[in-house]
């Protein structure tokens, strides 16, 4: 598990699909910070390590990655710890298109694809 501040490959993210869920990477995004952890078994161990590292909990949302695609398909928006019925997200789910877009922006300017 580590925190990406900076750009790491799609090649690397591959390698850790492959350890771990095999076509996937969990991943927590910071979106104040405009960074993330990945590479956890479970979006609350990254949501842990990002709160332990100082980010705010309202700005930690739970993404899928898979490596081995491309476009919107890379990014799957489902994750547990998105279930906030007081940030009006009521599912696992983001619901806030604004949302997503600022999420999607963020992977995209970390991943080196």
């Amino acid at each position: 598990m580590k925190i990406i501040d900076k750009q790491i490959s799609i090649e690397e993210l591959g390698e850790m699909a492959t350890k771990m869920f095999d076509n996937l990477v969990k991943a927590v995004v910071d979106i104040d910070k405009e960074l993330m952890a990945v590479d956890a078994e479970l979006h609350a161990d990254e949501e842990k390590l990002l709160l332990e590292n100082g980010s705010d909990q309202n700005s930690l949302w739970g993404i899928n990655l898979y490596p081995k695609l491309k476009g919107e398909d890379f990014i799957e928006f489902d994750s547990m710890i998105n279930l906030r019925p007081s940030q009006n997200n009521r599912s696992r789910g983001i619901d806030n298109p604004e949302l997503r877009e600022k999420i999607f922006l963020i992977v995209n300017k970390l991943v080196l694809k």
